[in-house]
C-alpha cells in the first residue's frame, strides 16, 4: 500500500460509491456547516436515496470518516512491510510519512477533513472510537516487535504516543496552510524516536533534534 492517501490520518482518493459520499458530505459539512447538513441533504447531493446512504454508512459521524477499515487495513500493510532491521520508533515515523501523503490536487480536501474531525465537537466523541482501532493497529505491530500482547502498557503507551505525533503534526498543519505536513510529521517523529529528553532547546519543525551531552 504506498498509493496516496487522502483519508483520515491517511486513505486513498475517493474513487469508490463510499469515498464519492464520503467527499460529497465533507463539501457540505465545510459550505454549510456540519449541525446544519443533514443526511437528506447529503443523499440529495449524491443523487441518491436516504436509505441507500445507510447502506454505506451508518451515520452522519462517519461519513465524515470516509473509508476507514480500507485505511486500516493500509496502515498495517505499511507497517508489516517495514524491514526487521529498522527500529521500532524508526518504522513507525516511516508508516506516518507513508500514511498520510497527499497528492497536491487532493490537499484543500484532505484538509477539509481533518479541520472537520479535529474541530467540530459533534465528532470528537465518534472520533475517539475511531482512534482507538487505529491505535491499536500502532499496538499490534509494536507488540510483535517487542515480543509482547498489544493490551499490555507499553504497547499501548507506544500507540497513544504515535497518535498524538500525528494529531500534533495535523493541528499545526491547519493552524498554518502554509507549513508542510511531511516536515511535521518527520519532526514529530524524532521525537518519537528520541525522546523528550534529547531535546536539547527550542527548536523549529523543520530543524533537527540534537541530543544532550551525557
Amino acid at each position: 500500500m504506498t498509493a496516496s492517501r487522502t483519508g483520515p490520518l491517511g486513505g486513498r482518493p475517493a474513487a469508490t460509491t463510499r469515498g464519492r459520499l464520503s467527499a460529497v458530505a465533507i463539501e457540505l459539512f465545510t459550505t454549510q456547516g456540519f449541525d446544519e447538513t443533514s443526511v437528506d441533504d447529503i443523499a440529495a447531493a449524491a443523487g441518491i436515496a436516504r436509505r441507500t446512504l445507510f447502506r454505506y454508512y451508518p451515520s452522519k459521524n462517519s461519513l465524515a470518516w470516509g473509508e476507514f477499515d480500507e485505511h486500516l487495513r493500509g496502515l498495517h500493510s505499511l507497517l508489516a512491510e517495514t524491514p526487521d532491521d529498522v527500529q521500532l520508533g524508526e518504522s513507525l515515523t516511516r508508516a506516518l510519512v507513508q500514511f498520510n501523503e497527499v497528492p497536491e490536487e487532493m490537499i484543500e480536501q484532505h484538509r477539509s477533513r481533518m479541520a472537520l474531525l479535529l474541530g467540530v465537537p459533534a465528532l470528537q466523541a465518534h472520533s475517539m472510537i475511531m482512534y482507538a482501532d487505529w491505535r491499536q493497529v500502532i499496538a499490534e505491530h509494536s507488540a510483535a516487535r517487542l515480543g509482547l500482547q498489544a493490551g499490555d502498557h507499553l504497547p499501548q503507551t507506544i500507540a497513544w504516543m504515535t497518535l498524538g505525533t500525528a494529531l500534533a503534526a495535523y493541528d499545526q498543519w491547519l493552524l498554518d496552510p502554509a507549513s508542510d505536513l511531511t516536515e511535521l510529521l518527520q519532526a514529530g517523529g524524532r521525537t518519537l524516536v528520541d525522546g523528550v529528553g534529547s531535546l536539547a532547546g527550542p527548536l523549529t519543525a523543520s530543524e533537527p533534534h540534537t541530543r544532550r551531552s551525557p
